[in-house]
């Protein structure tokens, strides 16, 4: 079977596979572009960069049926000042990386089982899922190892993190979160492949751990992303779990919104969750008592009934009360030319047509359509300038792929007239779907 194919020579072309063609072809580019196109008007006040990462393969896999979130994370950084936008990309040069160019062919086996790789890897991080700032550095980051450090402004590969030799875990999560000037991490699978156990720990803004605390997890799964509030951290397990007899015999191997405690002491967590083995989501609240002796939770509130996913906030609310969210979504009855998307689209990500804002005092959906032939990549938010400025009061900045040209734009609007762009941004280069990243104020 196609899953199951491991070449034996170097293969140049990519398989002809839905996760290698149309908009999903791997890019491969690295290198800058200094005032790109505009149509609109940039605020004068965005000032800072918008990085964000995809996986990107230098080379035909070495699995044909390579899934498309195996590839090499090649970092984007867009630097907004004055009303202009400049571009840089390239990639991480990981072990991976840099053996696999040295070799001139793939190395690395399946997602996430090193008993298929063609060498022996001391690190498999693509540092492909997120990419943020903390302490001076860019963290590249994927779940099953360190991240990479990078240089913010050259995005040079400066070399494995380890935290001056502080890292207590073999795993970093990719989705660390920053309370005030404090990094929150975990890392699951935190003594290697297969083993049940869950690392916390906490950065202050100098790079020194301030907390580690080691968790042992009821069964050895996915916690691709987790939660804070004020007195406690949240661990959503994913049904996706790890069999390492199986992953010896060659088999395979959620995201969050935000979470808080309310006036009377309950978690409550807001998430895009599904029941079924499907992309498609619902925005779904639990609330309930930490203290509780129940073992089930209570029946969930449904916040959003429409198909969303990459739910962001106003990240200075994080663990605390929110009244707005951001994601994407997918409503058919917006206009999309699937017509004209789904020959040139590609396969294996997920789809969405249109860009939500959710105001929770009025539980009402504003929606951001970019166009007919359009298809959206996560949503990162931009707070207005000034330290009184209200949670929400900004804009939002998205990746944006246009199937009518087969071009990428980075389109930015409005929170306070969201239904139109303020400006759109539009790349010389095609940039296949990417997975997360965060903007940097200047």
């Amino acid at each position: 079977m196609a899953g199951h194919f491991r070449s034996t020579h170097p293969r140049s072309a990519f398989p002809d596979l839905p996760q290698f063609s149309g908009f999903m072809k791997p890019c491969r580019f690295e290198g800058e572009v200094q005032n790109l196109e505009i149509r609109g008007e940039i605020p004068s006040e965005v000032d800072g960069t918008f990085y964000r990462v995809m996986p990107d393969p230098q080379l035909s896999p070495l699995i044909e049926n390579d899934p498309w979130f195996n590839g090499d994370g090649n970092i984007s950084a867009f630097r907004i000042k004055d009303g202009h936008c400049h571009f840089k990309q390239k990639y991480v040069r990981t072990e991976k990386f840099v053996k696999e160019r040295e070799a001139k062919r793939a190395l690395l086996g399946k997602y996430r089982n090193k008993f298929t790789d063609a060498v022996e890897f001391k690190v498999r991080s693509t540092a492909n899922t997120n990419v943020l700032f903390f302490n001076g550095r860019l963290l590249a980051c994927k779940e099953d190892s360190p991240p990479y450090s990078l240089d913010p402004e050259t995005l040079e590969t400066i070399g494995l993190e380890g935290f001056d030799g502080q890292l207590p875990c073999l795993t970093f999560t990719a989705h660390p979160k920053l309370d005030g000037d404090e990094l929150l991490c975990f890392g699951y699978e935190a003594k290697g492949d297969g083993t049940p156990d869950v690392c916390y720990f906490t950065i202050d803004s100098t790079g020194k751990f301030t907390e580690t605390v080691w968790l042992v997890a009821p069964i050895v799964a996915m916690i691709h992303d987790f939660a804070i509030t004020k007195n406690w951290v949240l661990f959503p397990i994913i049904p996706q779990i790890c069999d390492f007899e199986r992953m010896k015999k060659g088999g395979e191997y959620c995201y969050t919104v935000n979470a808080y405690e309310d006036d009377s002491g309950n978690l409550v967590f807001d998430l895009p969750l599904t029941d079924k083995n499907t992309i498609a989501a619902k925005l779904l609240r639990f609330t309930f008592d930490p203290h509780s002796t129940d073992l089930d939770l209570p029946e969930s509130q449904i916040i959003g009934s429409e198909d969303c996913e990459f739910p962001r906030i106003d990240e200075r609310f994080s663990g605390k009360r929110h009244v707005h969210a951001f994601f994407d979504l997918m409503d058919p009855r917006l206009g999309t030319d699937f017509g004209t998307i789904a020959p040139r689209m590609g396969g294996g990500h997920p789809l969405y047509n249109a860009l939500g804002h959710l105001d929770y005092k009025s539980m009402k959906i504003q929606k951001y359509f970019p166009g007919r032939t359009h298809l959206v990549q996560e949503p990162v938010f931009i707070p207005r300038k000034g330290a009184d400025t209200a949670e929400g009061d900004g804009w939002v900045v998205a990746l944006v792929n246009n199937y009518a040209t087969m071009g990428s734009e980075l389109h930015i609007v409005d929170t306070r007239d969201f239904e139109k762009s303020q400006a759109v941004i539009d790349l010389p280069v095609r940039l296949r779907a990417g997975l997360h990243g965060n903007w940097v104020d200047a």
